[in-house]
């Protein structure tokens, strides 16, 4: 069975890192859903400038056609897929799909943001970003929330562990663990 994951939430909350760690961990294939923005739409953000939904559909497109592509043992994408109707247009085009949603507080977040200084994403647009964030519902059962106020090799080891446990989607058993630690970003 393929896996096909997303790593989803508001930017700096620790997408990329975690999608990394867990593509290592479970051999799968690591995108960064960043990557996949069309130039235009990176400098909007870049400007400071909010995307819009006609942004965001044709990108969100992009991704689901990425992990509908995907080949055994699977493929993890980092993408923000904040609001509701954005996680199912990924669902109805990219097939069976999990969801891991790093949830934080506003503040923490802009913490972190402020910190890193190698990303076009701009502190600035956090704020729009929680107004469109959607938390993913109790009906959304392909969904995995986790707190990013637990260490990161803690984070890493819940989301591991979660997806093992579910029944309907399973994920491969892990690589051992030689990879050094990390850090949420």
């Amino acid at each position: 069975m393929t896996l096909r994951l997303i790593v989803m939430g508001v930017s700096g909350c620790g997408k990329s890192t975690l999608s990394a760690a867990l593509a290592g961990r479970l051999g799968l294939e690591p995108v960064d859903g960043d990557d996949l923005h069309l130039p235009a739409s990176v400098a909007k953000m870049s400007a400071g400038i909010a995307l819009e939904d006609a942004d965001r559909w044709p990108w969100l497109d992009r991704i689901a056609r990425c992990l509908a592509e995907a080949t055994e043992p699977g493929r993890v994408v980092a993408c923000s897929a904040l609001r509701r109707v954005y996680r199912d247009r990924l669902r109805n085009q990219a097939g069976a799909v999990r969801f891991i949603f790093l949830d934080g507080s506003q503040e923490l977040i802009a913490q972190r943001m402020a910190q890193r200084s190698d990303h076009y994403m701009k502190p600035s647009l956090l704020e729009s970003q929680f107004r469109t964030l959607e938390r993913p519902g109790a009906d959304e059962t392909d969904t995995i929330a986790l707190p990013i106020t637990e260490p990161a090799e803690r984070v890493l080891a819940l989301a591991l562990r979660a997806l093992q446990e579910s029944p309907a989607h399973p994920a491969p058993k892990p690589h051992a663990a030689n990879e050094s630690p990390f850090t949420l970003t």
